[in-house]
């Protein structure tokens, strides 16, 4: 607190003078187009300015230079911090398949309590030591405050652990001091040095366990950096930590009060001040109040901090911990090693949602059920040509696709890496373009559409997403595009079956005049003109008109020059402006795709319109695509 002012309600007076960034003289003009912002009725004038409550300068910092190289040590707060700020807290047996989810995901510290002051935290410790479920390579973190009785109920939850760590905490801030405490600087550094010096007094009660220790000046973000570290200074005096054992110094963000940098600040004059800094292993603990953990963790581990706490998924008090899975994720997208397993974050986010019984968002990061998929049109046209060049480079480079250089749009991580899959990454409403239901074609139906013809299905499934209003699911693409371009069967079925992912759709029914049902092709030796012969069904024009039969024959250079002639015989004309083909599938029973871009009807009423058509054999379903888009044509 500054020397000059005798309570912090002193700073009543600059908030009521503020004028909230309004109309003010110092500023430099706003910029903007259109009409400019009015001010608001918000109370601005009860806040006041971080840098009023807690005046500190930096301008020696060094870390807007760096970046970041290693993953930091991790501590797990869910079972404790994590725990406490649930409705309903977690039993043992919750606890213990959170313990396990932990230990799975490799951390090697876990916070698992404040047994002095809950006896479930006791009962649940006691239980991991006395049934051995603690691996050698893991060690345990207990809290307490730094009071007497507290500290001693500590030890003796800790009787027969091989190793833990000792943490306790005392607030510093300045607000604390005032309202809470009731206490000056040095009555608030007594708490934590006699609380350090009783916890070394203890330790022949430990029976024989290896023991740590960590202090936290909570709201370390509400104190004064100078007053923080000399704190902290006397508190390393006491435990008398070496390179070889250190003790761990614990900077709490505990509420979030101001911008990532300036925490970032906080931290590194704190590292490069602090006493025996090769004997002390500083710590982080973020807090979400203002939405920044994630930025403020990152840059404070450029300012010099070795190891973070948070919680999986970002539970914690008010607006949680920092989301320990977010912060390891982001590292592991610049190329570095998060040293936990994040390789199933469905599963993560499943057993969080259970022992937590909070459901997580659909847009959090990495795990929310949205965050790989793409509604806007261009987005999800640049997903899926990124995914086509990514998988050409691989096999350029002879490499595995799975283990290849990921450089996707707008996905900054590969969705198997995680345990998902790109079934979800493209989804259609009314806002999405033909990229999306391409993309989904060519994924689950294996139909790789002409650029042209994804342009004319589009308006199809545009007008489908205007008129219900909701989300264009992959089953309704399918059904749209089956009857719009498929010769339907009986029961909705076409040639495709399982391999194009074809489900019998009763509501489906038949359509279209004219139906291939066989075709025989000869050349001449010579390589004279192909001599077409087939049989097609016909429905008639008008419902009720009988079934008939009909024998055409044609000649031409090649199938479809030799079917064209023959539709002749029918009074169709018919031409093809473009033509493409692929194989759909492999093997013995290999189906193929074809696309025909036709001219349909005389000059005076012609049409140009798509054709699709699919079968085992690459000719026949190019005659098919053939009579896909006369029947459009007929159709209306």
């Amino acid at each position: 607190m500054d020397q000059d002012r005798a309570s912090v309600f002193d700073l009543a007076a600059q908030a009521a003078a503020s004028n909230g960034g309004n109309n003010d003289l110092l500023l430099p003009p706003p910029r903007f187009v259109g009409s400019p912002q009015k001010p608001s009725a918000m109370p601005y004038n009860k806040y006041v300015a971080y840098n009023k409550q807690v005046p500190f300068d930096y301008p020696q910092r060094t870390w807007p230079g760096k970046t970041l190289k290693r993953a930091p040590r991790w501590c797990s707060v869910d079972l404790r911090d994590g725990n406490q700020a649930l409705v309903d807290p977690m039993d043992s047996e919750r606890k213990l398949r959170f313990w396990n989810l932990l230990i799975s995901m490799g951390f090697k510290e876990i916070e698992v309590g404040f047994p002095s002051a809950s006896e479930t935290d006791y009962d649940f410790i006691r239980l991991l030591i006395e049934r051995e479920l603690i691996p050698d390579d893991v060690t345990i973190v207990v809290l307490t405050q730094a009071r007497e009785h507290l500290i001693r109920r500590t030890y003796e939850a800790l009787r027969g652990a091989k190793r833990a760590v000792v943490h306790f905490y005392n607030s510093v801030s300045v607000l604390q001091r005032e309202v809470v405490f009731h206490k000056d600087k040095a009555g608030i550094k007594k708490l934590a040095t006699d609380a350090a010096e009783l916890c070394r007094s203890l330790e022949a009660d430990a029976g024989g366990t290896d023991l740590s220790y960590e202090y936290s000046p909570e709201s370390f973000s509400g104190a004064e950096p100078e007053y923080s570290l000399e704190v902290c200074n006397a508190v390393i005096d006491v435990i008398r930590p070496t390179p070889e054992h250190p003790m761990i110094i614990n900077l709490p963000n505990t509420v979030e009060m101001t911008t990532p940098n300036v925490f970032a600040d906080e931290v590194e004059y704190i590292s490069t001040n602090l006493k025996d800094r090769d004997a002390v292993v500083l710590s982080l603990h973020p807090h979400n109040d203002e939405g920044m953990a994630v930025a403020a963790t990152e840059l404070s581990l450029l300012a010099g901090a070795d190891r973070v706490e948070g919680c999986l998924l970002g539970n914690g008090e008010r607006t949680g911990n920092v989301d320990i899975c977010t912060v390891g994720l982001n590292l592991l997208v610049q190329g570095i090693d998060p040293q936990l397993d994040f390789s199933d974050m469905p599963g993560i986010r499943r057993t969080v949602e259970y022992c937590n019984q909070i459901a997580v968002s659909e847009r959090h990061p990495y795990v929310g059920n949205f965050v790989f998929t793409a509604f806007s049109g261009s987005h999800q046209d640049a997903i899926k040509k990124g995914l086509d060049a990514r998988q050409q480079a691989a096999l350029r480079a002879n490499a595995n696709p799975d283990d290849f250089l990921w450089l996707v749009p707008y996905l900054p991580i590969d969705p198997k890496d995680v345990g998902g899959n790109y079934e979800a990454i493209i989804r259609v409403n009314s806002q999405s373009g033909k990229g999306g239901m391409a993309y989904l074609l060519k994924a689950n139906h294996h139909l790789d559409l002409p650029k042209r013809l994804q342009v004319e299905f589009e308006r199809l499934v545009q007008s489908y997403a205007d008129r219900t209003k909701r989300e264009v699911k992959d089953a309704d693409i399918w059904r749209l595009f089956k009857d719009e371009y498929l010769p339907v069967e009986a029961g909705g079925s076409v040639v495709g079956g399982e391999s194009m992912a074809d489900q019998r759709d009763e509501t489906l029914r038949q359509w279209g005049r004219f139906k291939l049902l066989n075709v025989a092709v000869t050349s001449g030796e010579d390589g004279s003109d192909t001599v077409l012969d087939a049989t097609l069904l016909d429905r008639g024009l008008a419902p009720g008109d009988p079934e008939v039969r009909r024998r055409v024959q044609g000649h031409g250079n090649g199938p479809i020059a030799a079917f064209l002639n023959a539709l002749k015989s029918l009074d169709q004309t018919v031409s093809v402006l473009d033509y493409a083909e692929h194989a759909m599938t492999a093997g013995t029973d290999a189906l193929a795709a074809s696309y025909v871009e036709c001219q349909v009807g005389e000059p005076a009423r012609s049409r140009v319109i798509w054709g699709v058509g699919i079968d085992s054999s690459i000719s026949t379903s190019s005659l098919k695509a053939i009579i896909s888009a006369l029947n459009r044509f007929q159709r209306g």
